[in-house]
């Protein structure tokens, strides 16, 4: 009499055999025992590239199975590139399997790292490109969709919920740009991040000298390997870039320390402006607030080698790239203005034109006005409007530029000479206690250009048209006195 075989019968039957000459002849099988453990080797062969030295120890490292790494490092060195090389590689060598790449905004996410990840996809051989499907914010392998991915996932306080939830037989996390990662985020990933197969990977520029970026390279370095990758050593950074920082930055600075040496910044710099916040506002994922009024800040220059510079900005938002023009008089840069003026509706022209009107900006100042354009002259050199904490006006408005900043809803374009001046001016104490910007002569002696585009920027903040946010119309008594309004400025 024969029996059916009982449920539980069957789970303890053997299993069946694969036959050998099954196996002798899958070529994945063999490609499987080829890269499983060696991604230099398969970034050699399969992508067919030469990684750097210590793109060759990343990989390494990762091989070696240390399950968290974390790598600070200047400027263009690859590490995006390293980064996307090593989730091509863990993809197709592992199973199931679900990576996770994120960054602090979209524009980072989806325009840097993941944009490389795809680069890098479509360079693999037929045979396995074949095999993934791309979409917008994920790229699957086709037969296991849900078991095989690589997903995009944006890092958002309000969000913390991003890398949540991430669990397979082997996960991946990828943080660039790890520095402007909120802490909430990480703290919402710590169940994902604490599998034994789970690898945690970091790679960023070190902005801050703070958060668990930072603490992944101090505090908790015995429970992670930590890596340095200045531009220097880097073949992909040419040295012409490296002096051009130098120049622009200076080498004492923190900014050179960050984007050059990859080093922390020192907590005791006297720059006014940290760079993490500058950073942050050029990759900010925000939109101008149509309601707020457009205000535009004129630098005029006053020697040779300055340059004018027009800013234009909507309550968070700098709007577009601040124009510059060198060697023109004054009638020629009124005429400039005018006509940036002019080529707009109405709609969008601005309700304020703040002008520097120390030296040649009182005579633009003048021109523009008898034009019948909204211009106000500004003297930064006068006492400032609020209290006694500032020695004078030009101090307190780079310091509403600093407090815009720490918002965190703001908006920078991607301007590095913007960043390089703002990032550089130093301030300092007087003998009664009072904040001073280093001047211009100052800056100069110091080996640096003049911060004319910083200083347009900071000048939008001397506006009182802000005023029509709060539900009046904004001030065209040009005559009144700035000081009286300036409490109001956004």
């Amino acid at each position: 009499m024969t029996t059916t075989p009982t449920p539980t019968a069957a789970k303890k039957a053997a299993p069946k055999k694969i036959p050998n000459d099954l196996v002798a002849n899958n070529p994945f099988v063999e490609f499987v025992k080829l890269y499983k453990n060696n991604p230099v080797l398969f970034v050699r062969e399969v992508l067919n590239t030469e990684p750097d030295q210590w793109q060759i120890e990343f990989l390494n490292h990762i091989a070696q199975g240390n399950r968290r790494i974390s790598v600070r490092s200047g400027h263009g060195v690859g590490k995006s590139t390293a980064a996307s090389w090593a989730m091509i590689w863990y993809l197709f060598l592992r199973f199931p399997v679900k990576v996770v790449v994120t960054a602090p905004t979209s524009s980072q996410l989806y325009d840097a790292l993941f944009a490389e990840v795809k680069r890098w996809v479509k360079v693999l051989p037929p045979m396995l490109f074949d095999q993934l499907e791309v979409k917008q914010d994920r790229i699957e392998v086709k037969d296991a969709n849900e078991e095989a991915f690589i997903s995009a996932r944006t890092s958002r306080a309000e969000q913390p919920e991003a890398l949540q939830g991430v669990h397979s037989d082997h996960v991946m996390l990828v943080g660039d740009e790890a520095s402007g990662i909120p802490e909430k985020v990480f703290e919402a990933a710590s169940g994902s991040m604490s599998g034994h197969n789970a690898v945690t990977l970091l790679l960023g520029n070190p902005v801050r000298s703070s958060g668990f970026f930072y603490d992944t390279h101090n505090r908790l370095a015995g429970d992670w390997v930590t890596m340095k990758v200045s531009c220097a050593d880097s073949p992909r950074v040419s040295a012409a870039y490296i002096e051009e920082m130098k120049a622009r930055y200076g080498e004492e600075s923190n900014a050179y320390r960050i984007r050059v040496l990859g080093e922390f910044p020192k907590s005791d710099e006297d720059t006014v402006i940290p760079m993490e916040l500058l950073d942050l506002a050029m990759n900010r994922d925000v939109e101008a607030s149509p309601y707020a009024p457009l205000v535009w800040g004129l630098d005029v220059a006053r020697f040779g080698s300055d340059r004018s510079a027009l800013c234009k900005r909507r309550g968070n938002a700098v709007t577009e790239p601040i124009k510059t023009w060198k060697n023109l008089d004054l009638m020629q840069l009124t005429g400039a203005v005018v006509a940036e003026y002019e080529i707009l509706p109405p709609s969008e022209r601005p309700s304020e034109i703040l002008v520097d009107s120390i030296g040649l900006g009182a005579g633009v100042v003048d021109r523009l006005r008898e034009l019948n354009l909204p211009a106000r002259g500004i003297n930064v050199s006068e006492s400032p409007a609020m209290g006694t904490t500032y020695r004078n006006l030009k101090a307190e408005l780079w310091y509403k530029a600093k407090s815009w900043l720490e918002a965190r809803d703001c908006r920078l374009p991607k301007d590095e000479l913007l960043v390089a001046e703002l990032a550089t001016v130093r301030y300092s104490f007087t003998s009664n206690g009072k904040i001073q910007i280093e001047g211009k002569d100052e800056i100069r002696k110091r080996g640096l250009a003049s911060p004319d585009k910083a200083d347009a920027f900071c000048l939008t903040f001397a506006s009182d048209a802000v005023i029509g946010m709060m539900g009046s119309k904004a001030s065209t008594k040009w005559s009144q006195p700035l000081k009286r309004n300036l409490s109001r400025v956004a």
